[in-house]
């Protein structure tokens, strides 16, 4: 199953690669990412791993964090100082059959944007395809002809983006305590995408999509990548200073 592929040049979907050394579960995530429209690169190690997201573009990368040779960690350490990979900035997850919140919250600490739990459901690898729709499209930060769609005139469109500054500083203050409290994330991402229609902000928009996706996960295999979202707050701010 080395370096196996069901790649294929009128298939659009998004194009993942799965690297873990238990037969069944690489087996079993090739097979459902194909149901939800994926083409997909299996690795039965890390090595391999590594050298398939170096020489090829993946949409997404699912890493098993307890391989023998090279957990996933290892691989995407390596792989975000490797400049030249042609995967280095693809969006990672890291799956495991355990983990206890501190091992969890070192993963999100080391770059992966999300957290897998096995087993797990198509609907959990459904929502972390969201990842790899919004590295694909790469949305920009703020659209123009969408904010005066939304809003109507440019004089309108400046006053609210100078709001819309001010709730993004806000949300990321208060980011931590947001991730302590589902219902409470939930309500502000609610009102910030709203926000994010008004100002033109598509990126950030399609980034929240995601975690409320994942917020309603009824078997709770994904954990939010909050350390992207803030970068993405950031990024759109840095795009708000200069419009």
């Amino acid at each position: 199953m080395q370096g196996s592929s069901s790649k294929a040049s009128n298939h659009a979907g998004p194009y993942v690669l799965v690297a873990d050394d238990d037969a069944t579960s690489l087996s079993f995530l090739g097979d459902a990412l194909h149901q939800l429209g994926a083409r997909t690169a299996l690795s039965p190690d890390g090595r391999t791993a590594l050298a398939l997201a170096r020489r090829e573009a993946f949409d997404l990368l699912i890493l098993d964090c307890r391989m023998p040779d090279l957990d996933g960690a290892s691989v995407l350490a390596q792989l975000r100082h490797d400049l030249p990979a042609r995967s280095a900035a693809s969006p990672a997850v890291a799956s495991s059959a355990e983990l206890d919140g501190e091992q969890r919250r070192a993963l999100l600490a080391a770059g992966f944007h999300a957290v897998l739990l096995k087993p797990c459901t198509l609907k959990d690898l459904h929502a972390l395809l969201s990842l790899s729709a919004a590295h694909r499209e790469q949305m920009p930060w703020l659209d123009d002809r969408q904010a005066l769609s939304a809003s109507g005139t440019p004089a309108v469109v400046q006053a609210l983006r100078g709001l819309f500054y001010q709730e993004l500083v806000a949300v990321e203050r208060e980011l931590d305590d947001l991730s302590q409290d589902a219902g409470a994330l939930e309500a502000r991402l609610h009102k910030l995408r709203s926000s994010c229609g008004f100002c033109g902000a598509a990126a950030l928009s399609e980034h929240i999509a995601s975690l409320q996706t994942q917020l309603k996960l009824s078997h709770q295999g994904a954990m939010l990548p909050l350390g992207a979202f803030r970068e993405s707050l950031r990024q759109t701010m840095a795009a708000l200073q200069v419009a």
